[in-house]
């Protein structure tokens, strides 16, 4: 794209808004006002008030939760939807030779380590979580029946298997890739502020610097900072789990606060190194080591098992994506309810944090390029990893090997179980737990960054004091409602970090008609420029 063509994309959506026109300064911190205000007090507000009545709290945010996930099932099915139809649809289209931050941009990272920090930042923790518990708890019935296949058949294996990558595979990845999009497209090719509100300025004009643009950047602040936090929290508690079981180490409360604790001073000492010299090398920790960890799996395990069940995993899962995204007729509510919906509003709780990491370190990249690798490369890689510990754990259940065995009374020690069974079990069970913690660090590094843009008003570059005031209040918000409520303040948090994916839906849904707006311009406006169609290009 050449300076002219640039300036007439951006001309398209002049804007009288100057990024920081509202920020002040204070301490060293350069915050826009209206956003860190509310979200400060809000989250303040949510804290003491969880801490003083954690009971109240977990059953009133549950009641929401419930509330939205039973009434509105249909609504996050077809979002979900619609999301991965119009990634698709993006990726086939012309758009698609349309290059984030204009055609002579150029990337900021590798691919490789572009892909080891999206991937890391999107869904690593919880792979770790559930690689194990989530197929085993469906081949069991322990976590109800995909679809109603009969526990402990064969089918029972393969849905286990299908209903796992369809809840980690192209809908949770698209939900990313259309906040991820829109924002880079808006931020580095409409020269707007990196924040979720830039996103709806084709639809909403100015008023997107007002009241609705406060609201919507406010509320991914929340969503952002409640989901890390329970994440942290959960987190701790799965590690603590893990080295008690290895090490006879108790796993109560004081150890929590003290992973915690160190989790943070990490992530504080990595934001303050910066994207190139914290993030990165940190997540490509993270993917070396986890690469490590499969391939033992791989070797020490059912080998052959595991190599043949990659491709029966992704048979499977392409065969029944469409009947386990149908809502109509399904007589397996229950799993709908409580998975399926509950994934669907987690991760688009997620996206503002994922997707706006996702955007940060995506320019230089065409359409295409981004959408094969944020919604089809780390598919392919989950199948890996899903095939590689979850047909390692139903088979174990099946041969009657080790704690699995005896059925899934702690879905947090699955994975470690499971490790424990195999060759040098303690050894690979104490990477597992490094694992868990890196990729905590990584996610409270990348949040930081996501909250320090937002509550900037879409700078991209802020003060380091302002990074280490959100990773440190991270760490602060999960310590103390474990530390003050325990799992029903974790709960709660958790619970009303769902219950913002119910008004979040529509938001991406309003954001997929604004980016396809913004495209559609952009298109016009491009010559018949030649632009790489390698999807890894």
């Amino acid at each position: 794209m050449s300076n002219e063509q640039h300036n007439e994309l951006s001309s398209r959506y002049e804007t009288d808004y100057e990024i920081g026109e509202d920020n002040i300064q204070v301490l060293g911190m350069d915050l826009h006002n209206p956003v860190f205000i509310m979200s400060t007090i809000l989250i303040f507000l949510f804290v003491v008030g969880t801490l003083i009545f954690p009971s109240v709290a977990k059953q009133t945010f549950d009641t929401s939760k419930d509330w939205a996930i039973n009434n509105f099932d249909w609504f996050f099915m077809l979002g979900g939807n619609i999301f991965v139809i119009f990634c698709i649809a993006l990726i086939l289209s012309p758009f698609g030779k349309i290059r984030i931050g204009g055609q002579t941009a150029k990337p900021e990272f590798s691919t490789i380590s572009w892909l080891a920090m999206l991937f890391a930042a999107g869904m690593g923790i919880g792979l770790m979580f559930w690689s194990v518990a989530e197929p085993v708890g469906y081949f069991t019935n322990w976590a109800g029946a995909p679809l109603n296949a009969v526990a402990g058949t064969a089918e029972a294996a393969q849905l286990a298997m299908g209903a796992t990558m369809y809840h980690w595979g192209l809908h949770p990845w698209a939900i990313y890739a259309v906040v991820g999009l829109s924002l880079a497209f808006f931020a580095f090719n409409c020269d707007m502020p990196l924040t979720i509100r830039s996103t709806f300025y084709p639809i909403f004009g100015e008023r997107v610097w007002g009241t609705i643009g406060n609201l919507i950047d406010t509320i991914a602040v929340l969503a952002t900072i409640f989901g890390l936090a329970t994440s942290l929290g959960f987190g701790a508690q799965q590690a603590a789990g893990g080295l008690s079981f290895l090490f006879g180490i108790s796993s109560g409360i004081l150890t929590q606060l003290i992973i915690i604790t160190a989790v943070t001073l990490v992530a504080v000492g990595s934001v303050m190194r910066g994207l190139d010299g914290g993030v990165k090398i940190l997540s490509n920790i993270n993917i070396s080591l986890a690469g490590l960890l499969m391939v033992f799996v791989i070797i020490a395990g059912s080998t052959s098992l595991i190599l043949n069940g990659i491709g029966s995993t992704l048979l499977t899962y392409v065969s029944n994506v469409i009947p386990l995204s149908n809502l109509m007729g399904r007589e397996d509510q229950n799993f709908i309810h409580s998975w399926t919906i509950f994934y669907w509003a987690w991760w688009i709780s997620w996206s503002p944090f994922v997707g706006m990491f996702i955007a940060r370190i995506s320019k230089g990249r065409t359409v295409r390029q981004f959408l094969f690798s944020v919604l089809i490369v780390p598919t392919l890689i989950t199948t890996i990893w899903m095939s590689t510990f979850g047909l390692s754990g139903i088979e174990q259940v099946k041969n009657r090997v080790g704690e699995l065995a005896n059925g899934i009374t702690d879905s947090s020690l699955t994975l470690f179980q499971m490790l424990d069974s195999l060759p040098f079990g303690q050894v690979t069970s104490f990477l597992a737990i490094v694992l868990v913690l890196v990729f905590f660090i990584t996610s409270s590094d990348s949040g930081s960054l996501v909250i320090d843009s937002i509550t900037a008003g879409g700078k991209i570059h802020v003060p380091v004091g302002q990074r280490i005031y959100w990773a440190v209040m991270e760490g602060v918000i999960a310590g103390t409602l474990l530390f003050g409520g325990g799992s029903d303040a974790l709960g709660a948090l958790q619970a009303a970090a769902i219950t913002v994916g119910l008004p979040f839906t529509l938001v991406l849904l309003t954001m997929c008609v604004s980016l396809f707006m913004g495209l559609f311009a952009t298109h016009k406006i491009l010559k018949a420029e030649p632009a790489p169609d390698n999807p890894l290009g």
